[in-house]
């Protein structure tokens, strides 16, 4: 009872994958990030039909939710890197997470632990309708808690992967082994038999108590056939001279 199986262990591994999309989510709909709000759309998605593949045995879908971890995982490495500014990444560029729609960053660039904004009056830098704010104290930079974000993502995706890739073979395994030719008889299985409407039962006739079932023939005398003109008169006195004899009525 106390044992945790394969498929037990993707389904919590699947439950914390959720929590922590659903987290990020919210976050990234407070900072307008667009393209990752699409991106934790989809995940969900996977991670929903990875749950039910594992409890209702469809290998077929948890090798759909296995690609798309790996296309998560890269996701999640392109943010490392972007926020991380490795190679010719650069924050500066914000229309790869807004498609350009915004000015606005990730949410904890101002609501990061510690952080302290100021807002910057009458500034020439700040476009129609915006200001410009300096951010100071923070405890933790917001680059920091995204790439920790996309890092906790990239951990559970790979177990993830691992125990999808396990429970989805198990599964294949026991459809092969499973004898399509003989259905459930090869399990000891017996399926109940329809009963029929038309049952055949033994047919008893009544016999009279004068009517024997077995009668046996007649026996007529010469004398008998001779009066019915069965015989001729010369084979008839030819008999009664040499004895009483009987035939068979057949």
């Amino acid at each position: 009872m106390g044992k945790c199986t394969g498929r037990c262990t993707l389904v919590v591994i699947c439950s914390f994958q959720l929590v922590a999309a659903l987290e990020r989510q919210v976050f990234d709909f407070l900072g307008y990030q667009w393209a990752p709000i699409l991106a934790n759309f989809l995940h969900i998605m996977a991670v929903i039909l990875g749950i039910f593949g594992t409890v209702q045995f469809r290998s077929r879908y948890l090798i759909l939710y296995a690609v798309w971890l790996v296309l998560w995982v890269g996701w999640n490495s392109f943010i490392i890197c972007f926020y991380l500014e490795v190679g010719h990444l650069s924050q500066d560029r914000d229309f790869l997470m807004t498609f350009n729609t915004s000015l606005h960053r990730s949410w904890w660039m101002e609501n990061g632990p510690g952080c302290l904004v100021t807002l910057v009056p009458n500034s020439p830098l700040a476009p129609d309708d915006h200001h410009v704010i300096t951010v100071s104290g923070c405890l933790l930079d917001y680059q920091y808690i995204e790439v920790v974000s996309s890092a906790l993502q990239v951990f559970l995706a790979l177990f993830g992967f691992v125990y999808a890739c396990y429970v989805s073979k198990v599964f294949l395994e026991d459809e092969d082994s499973f004898d399509f030719i003989g259905g459930f008889d090869s399990y000891g299985y017996q399926p109940p038999q329809k009963a029929s409407h038309l049952q055949l039962q033994p047919l008893y006739t009544s016999v009279p108590p004068h009517v024997s079932v077995y009668q046996r023939p007649k026996r007529f005398s010469v004398a008998v056939l001779y009066k019915e003109n069965r015989i001729p008169a010369s084979q008839y006195k030819l008999i009664e001279a040499n004895q009483n004899v009987s035939f068979d009525n057949h």
